[in-house]
C-alpha cells in the first residue's frame, strides 16, 4: 500500500513537472513569434518605412520568389493569422503583390512580390543575416542547439498534427 502511495506521488510530481514544462514550451513559442515581429518592426522604423507592418513583411519574405495561393500560404506556415485575405488585399493596394487569378480554377488567385515586395523581402533576409552573423559570439547559440531545438520543435508540430489528424 505504502509502494502503490509512494509510486502515486512519484507520477504525479513527474507529470506536474511535465505541465509545467510544457505551458511554459507554449509561452516562450508565442512569445518568441510575437518578438520576432517586433524585430521586423523595429528594423522598419530604424529605416523610416511605415507603409507596412512586421506581419506583412515577414509574409512577403516567406513568399519570397515562389507564386503561392492564399491556401498555400497557410498550409506552409507562412502566415499565422485568420485575416490572410485581408493583407494579401492590402499588400495588392499597396503595390507590394501581384495577383492573377489561375487558369484552371478561376477562384483561385495565385500571388507574387512585385519589385517593392521583393525589396522588403531583401530587408528582412538582411536582418536574419545579420543575426545569423552575431547569434553564436552574442546569443550564445550555435548550430548543435538549433540542431537539437530544431528536431524538439519538428518532434512537437508532428505530434500536435497527430492530435488533429488522429483526434486524439
Amino acid at each position: 500500500m505504502a509502494q502503490a502511495k509512494l509510486q502515486s506521488n512519484e507520477t504525479q510530481n513527474r507529470e506536474g513537472a511535465l505541465r509545467n514544462l510544457y505551458l511554459e514550451s507554449l509561452q516562450l513559442v508565442e512569445r518568441l513569434h510575437r518578438r520576432l515581429l517586433d524585430v521586423i518592426k523595429d528594423e522598419f522604423d530604424r529605416k523610416g518605412q511605415s507603409d507596412i507592418n512586421a506581419v506583412q513583411a515577414l509574409l512577403l519574405f516567406n513568399i519570397g520568389n515562389s507564386e503561392l495561393t492564399a491556401g498555400e500560404l497557410r498550409s506552409r506556415g507562412y502566415y499565422l493569422g485568420s485575416n490572410v485575405s485581408y493583407n494579401l488585399k492590402k499588400l495588392v493596394d499597396l503595390g507590394f503583390i501581384n495577383h492573377q487569378r489561375s487558369r484552371i480554377d478561376r477562384r483561385s488567385v495565385r500571388v507574387s512580390l512585385t519589385e517593392k515586395g521583393n525589396e522588403i523581402a531583401k530587408v528582412v533576409g538582411a536582418l536574419y543575416d545579420r543575426h545569423i552573423g552575431s547569434i553564436e559570439q552574442v546569443g550564445g547559440i550555435g548550430t548543435d542547439d538549433f540542431e537539437k531545438m530544431n528536431k524538439l520543435m519538428q518532434r512537437l508540430d508532428r505530434f500536435w498534427n497527430d492530435q488533429i489528424l488522429y483526434r486524439l
